[in-house]
């Protein structure tokens, strides 16, 4: 029988002091020994916390703050088709959109007609409650903007919130927010450049309805991309463009146009710009229909100027 050296563990029961050649504990769980250590921090990092990376592992602080590769943290972040941020709440803006259109029509309720002539759309026309020339062509480029928050009455404003909730929820959860207020922006600005490039310039217009066609543009081309039923959306957009050319409604078509051909090329940008360059054609061809909106402004006002 081998005598044992002086110090060293008699049996199983006694295991004496911690070997040189012991493994270190997890440093999220110390009582977990392991051989493996973060390839960033060169902590080590037991079996749970271990993560995945293209070369070893790495530990859940370096994959959350750097995205386990060296790159910005929003890299590892989920995309919409589209591109943008996975939100938690893909209706918000949506939400908020409803909110101010419903909030400014109670203000032309209290108010009445001064407050809706002030902001509505018109070339140039004297307007009797201002007791004043008004108009797009007199400098208030405003109304371009302002208009698409107005509506003339409870239906118009029913069926514009309605189409709206409809179709731009969906829509905002499938591009992100901020290609959604683009569009949306974009695509009522459009509606109304166009209305006041066509439309006789005492004519007053308003609604959100040029916004919400742009919606429907881009909603069409979502639907052909995912392969979906185009029946539907097809039916919907061929209701509401019978409703707008005919003439016992007295519904401003230009603005309805205008803003369902801004969709459709903003929305065929968002859904098949290629990955590599996707922000960069998308962005760039919202700033083209932009663009075209302002050329249609300067040469209308260049006419009644």
């Amino acid at each position: 029988m081998v005598d044992q050296a002086p110090g060293s563990p008699k049996g199983p029961q006694d295991p004496g002091p911690q070997d040189a050649h012991s493994l270190p504990g997890c440093y999220r769980h110390p009582d977990r020994e392991t051989g493996v250590r973060c390839t960033r921090c060169e902590r080590p990092i037991c079996p749970e916390c271990m993560v995945s990376a293209s070369v070893g592992f790495q530990c859940p602080e370096c994959v959350r703050d750097g995205s386990g590769t060296g790159h910005a943290p929003t890299a590892s972040q989920p995309r919409t088709l589209a591109g943008g941020t996975v939100t938690a709440d893909p209706r918000l803006l949506t939400k908020v959109l409803l909110g101010i259109n419903l909030l400014i029509f109670l203000l032309q309720l209290s108010l009445g007609d001064r407050f809706t002539d002030r902001f509505d759309l018109i070339g140039l026309a004297y307007v009797p409650e201002l007791r004043s020339i008004e108009g797009v062509a007199d400098g208030q480029w405003y109304r371009l903007l302002t208009a698409m928050f107005l509506h003339s009455g409870y239906v118009h404003i029913m069926f514009n919130m309605l189409s709206l909730w409809w179709i731009g929820g969906p829509l905002e959860a499938a591009l992100g927010r901020a290609r959604y207020l683009t569009l949306y922006l974009v695509s009522g600005l459009a509606g109304s450049a166009l209305t006041y490039l066509i439309a006789d310039a005492n004519q007053p217009s308003l609604g959100a309805s040029g916004a919400i066609f742009g919606l429907f543009g881009a909603t069409a081309v979502l639907m052909r991309r995912l392969r979906y039923d185009m029946r539907p959306i097809i039916a919907l957009l061929v209701i509401n463009l019978v409703f707008t050319f005919n003439p016992a409604f007295n519904i401003s078509w230009e603005a309805h146009v205008g803003g369902l051909v801004g969709g459709v090329a903003m929305g065929y940008a968002m859904v098949h710009a290629p990955r590599e360059r996707r922000a960069l054609i998308q962005y760039g061809v919202c700033a083209l229909v932009l663009v075209a909106a302002v050329v249609m402004t300067l040469v209308r006002t260049a006419q009644l100027t």
